[in-house]
Order: structure tokens, then sequence, then C-alpha cells
């Protein structure tokens, strides 16, 4: 603990909720005094955003040892949980008196998507049911029973197209990640990873205002992670995708480019996300079958370290070594794109 000198977390939520947990307040809990601190909360990026900034904070001098965490009770949290469509002012009043929800915000996403190029229910399907074959190696996963496109497909509609199997798990889960400098690193027991590349991106903040409903802002931000490491889509064997719900993944695919847009479909019927296919997702069982408990980034960003350092609790790859993490926040809002590789 002496040696933590930055701390990041975050956890807003609406001020009509009563309640609100800081950076500063879980600092004081645990016992920190930072000399550099970073509260900045884009939902599903959040953590992904968190480790860019500790490094670039390392590299500026402002701290040595960044711990960031996130926890959350999800799911035995008995108070009303609010939704993100809670602006009375701006676009979100245009939304808010039809009672748009997180999962008919996406829904329309989907089904937008699948006017425009053609992609099948059964082809997203068919994600949810990979997360699970994922997953039911994964002790840690919540849920490991596996499932088949028809289970999917004769689960209830929660919001069309999706239904209950397109959407995540919600979980009580937390985690925690250190980021320090490489010198520093090399003195440390189990050592880890290097960030190669970060990138983030915003576009909107309500439904009203997205642009163009079949891509999401991991266009910009997976360009400016690749650019930043010298990388390419080619280089990435395994990724870790967030999955709130399949049209997430299957969007997301497309903007980090590595599909061309409206080929997703056939990508993902072909079995390309499997353990031997072209592009390995979410080895964990991701948020649609291991956990979720709000803001998945750092489950995501955990399993990619796992992986590169051979210790997933699930399926282990064969000794890769690069891993790219991309996190979504919001409705389609932000996103944080990580590339992740054993240093040599």
């Amino acid at each position: 603990m002496a040696d933590v000198d930055g701390f990041a977390t975050a956890a807003s939520f609406p001020a009509e909720a009563g309640w609100q947990l800081s950076a500063v307040e879980v600092a004081e809990y645990v016992g920190l005094r930072p000399s550099w601190l970073c509260s900045t909360d884009i939902g599903g990026a959040m953590t992904l955003s968190h480790v860019g900034n500790a490094v670039a904070a390392i590299q500026a001098g402002l701290c040595k040892v960044v711990v960031i965490s996130y926890a959350a009770s999800g799911r035995s949290w008995r108070l009303p949980a609010s939704d993100f469509n809670t602006g009375r002012t701006g676009p979100g009043q245009y939304e808010v008196p039809y009672g748009v929800s997180t999962i008919s915000a996406y829904a329309l996403a989907a089904t937008r998507y699948m006017h425009k190029y053609g992609l099948k229910s059964e082809q997203l399907a068919q994600i949810a049911v990979q997360m699970r074959a994922y997953a039911n190696l994964n002790p840690q996963a919540m849920y490991r029973d596996l499932i088949t496109v028809d289970d999917v497909l004769s689960s209830p509609v929660i919001s069309t197209p999706l239904h209950k199997l397109d959407c995540c798990v919600v979980s009580d889960s937390g985690g925690a990640i250190i980021v320090t400098s490489r010198d520093r690193a090399r003195d440390t027991r189990r050592g880890g990873p290097a960030v190669l590349g970060f990138g983030e991106a915003t576009s909107h903040g309500q439904m009203n205002q997205m642009v163009d409903l079949t891509t999401t802002a991991a266009e910009h931000s997976g360009r400016r992670a690749f650019a930043s490491a010298g990388l390419g889509p080619d280089d990435i064997a395994v990724a870790q995708i967030y999955d709130s719900f399949t049209v997430t993944v299957a969007l997301t695919l497309e903007a980090l480019g590595f599909v061309k847009r409206g080929e997703v479909g056939d990508f993902i019927a072909s079995g390309q996300l499997g353990a031997d296919g072209r592009l390995p997702i979410n080895t964990d069982g991701g948020g649609l079958s291991s956990n979720h408990s709000g803001r998945r980034g750092m489950y995501a960003v955990i399993e990619a370290v796992r992986q590169l350092r051979g210790e997933s609790p699930g399926l282990q790859l064969h000794s890769p070594q690069l891993c790219l993490v991309n996190g979504t926040g919001g409705w389609l809002s932000a996103t944080a794109t990580l590339i992740l590789g054993n240093a040599a």
C-alpha cells in the first residue's frame, strides 16, 4: 500500500438517485492518500480510460504506481436503479417521456443494422452461444450450462429484436489492476503485459443524437489505439470485446476493422469467434455469461492480462502475445480501446 501514489475508480449515479460513490470516498475507505486521482466515468469503457490516463500520468511524472478498482453489487442491490435516460433538458427530454431504456436503445441499433445489412437474429444468437461455450470452461462464470441458438431465440423477447439471452447477466463483481512503469514492473513478483496502444472516443449522449446507428465510436478509439501501438487489426489474434448485448459485439467488430461493413453476420456464422476461429473473444464467457456488474471493462482487462500471462481460469489460448480490449459505455455513447502485449 505504501507504494501506491495513484488511484482511479468511479461509479457515479444521477443526483436524483440520492447517492453516489466517489473516488475520494473509496480512497479514504481503503486508506490511500494518492498524489494523483482519476474519477472519469464513461460507463463500460471506464476502466480502459483509467488505464490510458494512468499511463499518461506515470509518463508525466505525476505518480509511479496506480491502482484502478471497480466493484458493484448489480445483482443484490435492492434499491431502485435508474437508467441512463434521466435527462430532463437537452436531447434527453425527447426520450424520457416514452420510457426508453438501455435495452430498447440497443435494440434500436440492432433493428437498424438488420434492416440495412440483413443481419439475422440467428447470427446474433450465435454470439451468445459462443460466449456460453467459453463460460462452460470457466469455474468462476455465473452461467455455465451450454445453450443453443434455439435456446436464445426461444427466450423471452425483452425489446425487439433482442431476446433475454441476447442480454448480459447482472452480477455482483469487483476487480482491481495495477499500472506502473516498465522499470518498476521488472522488480515485481509477477510482472504483466505492457500497454502498447490506447484510444478513446465519444459520439453522443442520447440515442436521438446518434448519427449512424450501425457503427460506434470504436471506429475512432480503435484507430487511435492501433496507431499508437504501430499495429493493425490483422495483428490481433484474441480480443476482449464489451458484450452488454450481442449487437454490441457485432457493431464493435466492424467498427474496429476486424470485419468489413455489413459482413459481420457471415463472420459470426462461420465460427470465427470460437477458439479455433480468426478472433476468439471474451474467453472468460464475457458479460453475456460470466459476469457483468455494470461497467464490465474492468473484467475484460483482467481477462486480457490473464490470457497474456497464461493464467485464464477457463479456456487458455496457446501463448498469445497481443490482446485487444474494447469497452463501450452508455448507449453506444463512448468507447475506449487498449492493446496489451507481452513485453520483450
